[in-house]
């Protein structure tokens, strides 16, 4: 199995298939290799939007739980070209596998970690840095405990992380909901009992093209099916919803689903005392 991180323009409705449409596209249908990271990046993350404040915010309140180094290893599955992800678990993690299958995708990261990262990228950190002041000064000190780890969803071995993040990949690489909810259950499986679950979902995400390259498989999903795949396999499940970003173009979606949880078990790690 393969993935890579996308959030991009759709190119058609859900609904039924028309008459004589092609057969549901599962994520080994799709070149991840040739994905676009110039023509994604430059649609998402040449600035700060709105959507990515919203998430920043929800995933920073998760990291500030966990005191300085206290995650031995964590997970960023399906890592994509997106730093903030990585950046926010830069003081809770002493190691973070940045699980990812697309060729494109391990070099951009690459070097944005051994040259330090694009100006771009200084105001996500500005922010994530002002919601933990524990994270260091230097963005890309911050990325140190980042490994680049490329791979698949098929390498993981179960129980190996206190934490995984996952956002914007399940539901971005196939058109089959029996996939993503594979995908989403070898997510569950990565932490041990007790581990920590992190995630965003684009809402009713339909297969989408970024640029003027090709389309890419979706599985658009919603509150109903997060919970549906994530209620049985987890504890302390939430979900908040993240209004539709006007500021990027009409990608298709209607918003921005966001999730924590637990994975059932002996709690592998004990947040910091609150303030």
């Amino acid at each position: 199995m393969d993935w890579t991180w996308p959030r991009s323009r759709a190119t058609r409705p859900t609904g039924p298939r028309p008459p004589g449409r092609a057969a549901v596209r599962r994520n080994r249908d799709a070149d991840w290799d040739a994905w676009p990271v110039s023509d994604y990046l430059a649609e998402n993350y040449r600035r700060l939007h709105p959507c990515d404040i919203d998430v920043i915010h929800h995933h920073a309140a998760v990291y500030r739980r966990y005191a300085p180094g206290s995650l031995a290893r964590t997970l960023e599955l399906g890592a994509g070209p997106n730093l903030y992800p990585l950046m926010l678990a830069g003081a809770a993690s002493r190691r973070v596998d940045a699980l990812e299958p697309s060729a494109a995708n391990v070099r951009y990261l690459r070097h944005q970690l051994d040259e330090g990262p694009d100006d771009t990228w200084q105001p996500f950190y500005a922010l994530c840095r002002s919601l933990d002041p524990a994270l260091p000064p230097d963005c890309k000190e911050a990325l140190r405990p980042v490994r680049v780890v490329p791979g698949t969803v098929d390498d993981l071995t179960p129980g190996t992380y206190d934490l995984a993040s996952m956002n914007f990949v399940a539901e971005s690489v196939t058109e089959d909901f029996g996939e993503f909810t594979a995908v989403c259950d070898t997510f569950v499986h990565a932490v041990r009992p007790g581990g920590r679950l992190l995630a965003a979902f684009m809402e009713h995400m339909p297969s989408y093209r970024i640029g003027t390259g090709p389309v890419w498989p979706a599985c658009p999903v919603d509150e109903t099916a997060l919970r549906a795949v994530f209620a049985p396999r987890t504890t302390g499940l939430r979900i908040a919803r993240v209004a539709k970003d006007l500021t990027l173009p009409d990608y298709g979606d209607t918003g921005i689903l966001l999730l924590t949880a637990e994975r059932p078990g002996t709690t592998a790690t004990t947040p910091a005392p609150q303030g």
